[in-house]
């Protein structure tokens, strides 16, 4: 059976065809998505900490069945944070086609995602950009933002200033400045879209800082137990997510404020299948907030996107060894 390696797998998925691939089936609507497999365990009898397994499963019909297979270490310092593979299967005759690297698809999808929800909530002169976080998917999306925005100014704060160099190194030549910020705060008072993607426990976004006219893309806190943003920043803004109702219980941004009672279900305004409807941008005043939990329709999308265009080119044989990205 084939394999796509991360290498190639990223070359196949340019950024502006990946966001109008993912706009056309949430707008469709026509994948079938049951709920993921989400369990935590403790890998070590001496351990308290756990790992994370995520099974996550899409089909077409008359199409493709695409399964992904995910293991999340936090506390992985020599291997990456993520590892797993994506199947793609004849949906029809149950024959498996390809076996692809998860962690690239799992990047990929997640920024366009992203991308795809500022398209329609950012504001439409967007020109600066702050990026919390310094993983592999950070130029991920910093990459997918400016597809959709004027993207001419890129901040970086990171906790590792050596990981932040080497992020604002690794963008040399793109068509934006970058520079290091040294706080969040200054950061946010200057950004117009803020793209944060961490793993983190405790809020590093607070609402006191919010501008007037803002987008916030928080990506991180996959779990129930993890925050990016604190209860001010929720409650002052327009919040959407990516798919609902899935997302309320997944990621501490929205579950712990919804449990305390600080915002309520119906805070959520929309998501992404019916973003897809409209026409984008959207009508907006005031300050957006994107919440991403991920869904396995952007991996089906993006896995069965991957394997047309290298099925296309014949081309299997990139290697990528050091793709860390920090998030699902």
């Amino acid at each position: 059976m084939q394999y796509i390696d991360a290498g190639a797998v990223q070359q196949a998925l340019k950024y502006p065809e990946l966001i109008e691939a993912l706009r056309e089936a949430f707008r469709s609507q026509n994948v079938t998505v049951p709920p993921r497999h989400h369990h935590h365990y403790r890998y070590s009898a001496n351990h308290d900490n756990e790992n994370t397994l995520l099974l996550m499963p899409a089909w077409q019909a008359d199409g493709f069945l695409g399964i992904k297979t995910v293991v999340v270490a936090p506390d992985n310092r020599e291997q990456p944070s993520i590892q797993g593979q994506y199947t793609l299967i004849d949906a029809t005759t149950g024959t498996p086609k390809v076996v692809m690297d998860a962690a690239s698809i799992t990047a990929r999808r997640t920024a366009a995602a992203s991308a795809l929800a500022a398209d329609y909530l950012a504001p439409i002169n967007a020109s600066t950009l702050l990026m919390v976080g310094t993983g592999t998917l950070a130029p991920e999306l910093i990459r997918a933002h400016a597809c959709v925005r004027p993207i001419k100014k890129v901040l970086i704060w990171g906790r590792n200033p050596d990981k932040a160099e080497a992020l604002a190194k690794s963008l040399t030549g793109e068509p934006f400045s970058v520079s290091i910020c040294d706080d969040i705060q200054s950061g946010m008072q200057r950004a117009d879209i803020v793209s944060c993607a961490t793993m983190s426990k405790t809020p590093l976004l607070f609402g006191k800082w919010l501008r007037e006219e803002q987008h916030i893309d928080l990506v991180g806190a996959y779990r129930p137990d993890m925050r990016e943003a604190d209860d001010l920043l929720v409650k002052r803004v327009a919040l959407y997510a990516d798919v609902l109702p899935h997302a309320l219980s997944e990621t501490g941004d929205l579950a712990i404020p919804i449990a305390e009672g600080t915002i309520d279900p119906q805070s959520i305004l929309g998501d992404l299948p019916r973003l897809c409807q409209a026409k984008a941008p959207l009508p907006r005043s005031g300050v957006t907030c994107f919440k991403s939990v991920g869904h396995a329709l952007e991996d089906l999308v993006a896995a069965q996107l991957a394997y047309k265009r290298v099925t296309l080119t014949g081309k299997t044989d990139h290697k990528t060894d050091n793709f860390h990205p920090e998030t699902l």
